[in-house]
């Protein structure tokens, strides 16, 4: 299996993350798991993904095996874990005041695929990913965060580096190149 990469957004984050994901090469290998903080809404990231990407994008379905080069988003009000092999999904308590969490998605991708996580946390009003951004780090992985001076919503960015970040913070544009360069490296 290649690269995980983790994605957390959610206030003023859609673009960023089009911006990314549209970066990504046809070939890419890597499996990409995106939290979307979108309250009581309906979510149409999977439609405006696939209409702008190459990689197949879809919401998660509970114990889906994980393929490389394909886009999951979590569903409505779920959390999503990654498990070796497959994603588990569960309606359990808020974190963060949100559910989905980016943190609950976050610390099992660091704690099961260790360096091979990239964690990403963008624009957004609340603090979820930053602990998950500090478990993917520890475990080896690389962690990423929008630059909180480009971010809409900056408190999610500055959350994530304020509690342990080594990483400087990166625009959209790079960090889609240090998306793609991460994920030739390891496919």
């Amino acid at each position: 299996m290649g690269a995980i990469i983790v994605i957390a957004t959610s206030a003023g984050g859609l673009d960023p993350l089009v911006r990314i994901v549209t970066a990504l090469p046809p070939t890419c290998r890597a499996s990409l798991f995106i939290v979307q903080h979108v309250g009581a809404n309906q979510s149409i990231l999977p439609d405006i993904l696939v209409r702008r990407t190459s990689l197949p994008a879809a919401f998660a379905r509970h114990s889906e095996m994980i393929q490389r080069g394909r886009i999951y988003i979590e569903p409505l009000d779920c959390h999503m874990r990654l498990c070796p092999g497959w994603i588990s999904l569960d309606k359990g308590i808020k974190v963060n005041f949100t559910r989905p969490a980016a943190d609950l998605l976050f610390i099992p991708a660091a704690e099961v695929y260790g360096e091979r996580v990239v964690g990403i946390v963008l624009s957004g009003s609340n603090n979820d990913g930053a602990e998950g951004i500090r478990a993917i780090t520890v475990r080896g992985g690389l962690g990423l965060v929008q630059d909180p001076s480009e971010a809409e919503f900056p408190e999610m960015p500055l959350a994530a580096l304020r509690l342990d970040h080594p990483e400087p913070p990166l625009t959209a544009a790079r960090l889609a190149e240090r998306v793609i360069a991460h994920c030739a490296s390891n496919d």
